[in-house]
């Protein structure tokens, strides 16, 4: 595919909001993806492209929760070697799927995921409070399911992984949540990586593209984090709540 200035000018703003909204309160690839898809990219090298600017930005999150000891990582080996199986069977899965059908299924995952946005309390600024302490090996099995089936998530499709995991970590398994923020930065790394791998032996990756957005997604991810506040996550649901409306007005007009 041809890559014009104009697919630069729509996705990389937008990548840059979307890491900025992921390092607020998770959720950016519901920002990420539609861009990608919006300035007509097919849907399968949109969600290629999206995962390599993606774990570029993600790797930056994942370093610096490491540097602040929110990284269990007496659980973080069994969580990688779940989250890259699912997640490279994920993305094998995407890609023998017709464009055509997926499109179809995302009109049924766009309002779900609407819908499951205006429900978050991750999103609108308010967060769980800390678990007690809960056996460690029920944590850990937990922790590699919740892995191991988001990641196939993550590779068909992917946006909101990052919420769903914390989701999944703080209410199942127990963690306390600085703990289930940076497991899920080391998951999502992981299937970002792993489905990125797949669909660059397939060649669907656009890598001018995605290397620039990935550029923009560390900018995003920086100020991001610089900027949190406890009102920043309550911003981060309508800018979310538009693009996905945007989004799915696009999806109806060409599936149709």
């Amino acid at each position: 595919m041809e890559l014009q200035l104009l697919h630069f000018l729509i996705v990389c703003p937008l990548v840059f909001l979307a890491g900025f909204v992921d390092a607020v309160a998770g959720g950016g690839g519901l920002i990420s993806l539609p861009a990608y898809m919006m300035c007509g990219l097919p849907v399968h090298m949109a969600i290629a492209t999206n995962k390599m600017s993606s774990a570029i930005g993600t790797a930056l999150a994942t370093w610096r929760y490491a540097a602040n000891g929110f990284i269990n990582w007496k659980l973080a080996p069994l969580c990688i070697i779940g989250a890259f199986i699912g997640s490279a069977g994920g993305a094998n899965l995407a890609l023998l799927i017709d464009e055509k059908i997926l499109r179809a299924l995302l009109l049924l995952i766009l309002p779900l995921t609407a819908l499951y946005v205006m429900r978050s309390q991750s999103l609108a600024g308010t967060t769980p409070a800390a678990p007690g302490q809960t056996n460690q090996q029920r944590v850990m099995l937990l922790a590699a399911l919740a892995a191991l089936f988001i990641g196939v998530y993550d590779g068909f499709y992917g946006p909101g992984t990052g919420t769903f995991l914390i989701l999944l970590l703080v209410g199942l398994a127990k963690m306390p949540l600085t703990q289930a923020n940076g497991l899920t930065k080391v998951i999502n790394l992981t299937t970002n990586l792993a489905a990125l791998l797949v669909f660059l032996l397939n060649a669907q990756v656009l890598l001018p593209l995605g290397l620039t957005a990935g550029c923009f997604s560390l900018a995003g991810n920086y100020f991001g984090t610089r900027c949190f506040t406890d009102r920043g996550a309550a911003i981060a649901r309508p800018i979310i709540l538009v693009v996905l409306l945007i989004f799915f007005i696009k999806t109806v007009t060409e599936f149709f």
